[in-house]
C-alpha cells in the first residue's frame, strides 16, 4: 500500500516503559502525529472555532515488532476508503534504519459539526484535495 504522507519521529527516552521497549500508547500517538500532517497536506484546518472538522470514531493497532531508543520510526498515513461523511485512514510505523514494519493500524474519520453535534457530508472541494493523498480501496460510503 503507498503512503502518501510520512513523517520522520526520534524515538525518545521516555517513550520506552519498564520492560525496555517503546510504550503500546506512544504507537497511537505517533498515528495521531501522521494523522495530523495528512489534515495539514490536505488543508483540513483547525476547527476549535465551531465549525466542520474531523473527529476520530475509532482507532486500532497491530504491533508486530518492539522499538527501543534510540530507533528512530517512519510514521506513515494515507485514506483507503472515502464516504459521504467519513473515511477510513491506515497508518503504518517503520523502523528507518532497517525498513521493518513495527506496528500497523487505522481508524474511522468522520466529518463532524461541532456546532449541532451531527455529522456533515464532505465538501466537494476538500474531496479533491484529498483525492492525491489517498490510496482508496472504495470511492463510496
Amino acid at each position: 500500500m503507498d503512503f502518501p504522507v510520512r513523517i520522520e519521529i526520534p524515538v525518545a527516552w521516555g517513550d520506552m516503559d519498564a520492560f525496555s521497549h517503546v510504550n503500546n500508547t506512544v504507537y497511537l500517538r505517533w498515528f495521531e502525529s501522521a494523522r495530523i500532517a495528512w489534515f495539514e497536506r490536505v488543508g483540513i484546518s483547525d476547527r476549535r472555532d465551531g465549525g466542520i472538522g474531523p473527529i476520530l470514531a475509532s482507532t486500532h493497532c497491530q504491533y508486530l515488532r518492539p522499538l527501543a531508543y534510540p530507533d528512530t520510526i517512519l510514521a506513515e498515513a494515507t485514506v483507503t476508503r472515502l464516504g459521504r461523511s467519513s473515511f477510513d485512514m491506515a497508518h503504518r510505523i517503520v523502523r528507518k534504519a532497517t525498513g521493518e514494519v513495527a506496528a500497523q493500524g487505522g481508524g474511522v474519520l468522520v466529518m463532524f459539526d461541532y456546532a449541532s453535534g451531527k455529522s456533515a457530508p464532505i465538501d466537494a472541494a476538500l474531496r479533491e484535495r484529498m483525492l492525491p493523498f489517498c490510496t482508496l480501496e472504495t470511492a463510496s460510503e
